[in-house]
């Protein structure tokens, strides 16, 4: 499962990040308390081991701008965080090597996420970065699990049940691990990776242990996720990203 510290707005933040265990590090290009320039970002990026993936994150930005900037500076990912329509999606996603589609939790586009060629769909609150928990049932059956990223007022108490609840393919938190607008408290990241991975391998228990009894360890929301990674591994059993070919 995929670990996001989202809203990284300084080298020591980022590093941190990685040192306590995360796999992916956002930066927010948007109009944000967090944002950070191109030229700041790949100064961090090139301080990073490699298999950390990193991850732009936009929001209702020109496609040609979005690609110029993941490109140009080394990014693995755009996430496109805003009102993008499928053609500006598809766009970005054709000439970057992988993107993210980010929808309010309930937003009825959700159910298009096949026309906008992003590789993940990221659920998140009304108001991203805002700390506000959504409703997970609403994130309950939208897409394939094995594309699910969960976000939205995430925290080191809550990412455990929400992990347990979706079973989803990353989680991606911002303000939850925060010690003040961007700026991320070391504590709160070891806690929240450690929850996460926590309940990723109890998961991975049930799993196991409904393997011997033919019995779905839990239905509702993860239902058919070991199908739905088929897909997303595609023909040449590449993952979304480095660590899911390793798992």
């Amino acid at each position: 499962m995929l670990v996001k510290i989202c809203g990284i707005t300084t080298e020591a933040d980022a590093l941190l990040a990685v040192a306590m265990g995360a796999d992916a590090v956002g930066f927010v290009f948007a109009p944000s308390v967090r944002q950070v320039s191109a030229q700041a970002v790949r100064r961090i990026v090139d301080r990073l081991p490699p298999e950390i993936v990193t991850v732009g994150v936009f929001r209702n930005e020109a496609p040609a701008r979005v690609v110029e900037i993941v490109n140009g500076i080394g990014l693995r990912v755009a996430q496109l965080h805003g009102d993008e329509a499928p053609s500006e999606a598809r766009y970005v996603a054709e000439r970057v090597p992988w993107t993210i589609k980010a929808f309010p939790a309930g937003h009825p586009n959700v159910a298009r996420f096949a026309e906008y060629g992003a590789a993940a769909v990221l659920i998140d609150a009304a108001s991203p970065g805002s700390g506000e928990v959504f409703d997970w049932r609403l994130a309950e059956g939208v897409v394939d699990p094995a594309r699910l990223i969960v976000s939205g007022g995430l925290t080191p108490a809550n990412v455990g049940d929400a992990v347990a609840h979706l079973r989803p393919a990353g989680v991606d938190v911002s303000s939850g691990v925060e010690s003040a607008p961007g700026r991320k408290d070391p504590r709160k990241l070891r806690a929240f990776v450690a929850a996460a991975r926590a309940a990723e391998a109890a998961l991975g228990e049930r799993a196991g242990a409904a393997a011997g009894t033919g019995v779905d360890p839990g239905g509702g929301a993860g239902a058919g996720a070991a199908e739905g990674e088929g897909a997303l591994l595609g023909d040449e059993g590449g993952g979304l990203f480095d660590w899911q070919r390793d798992a």
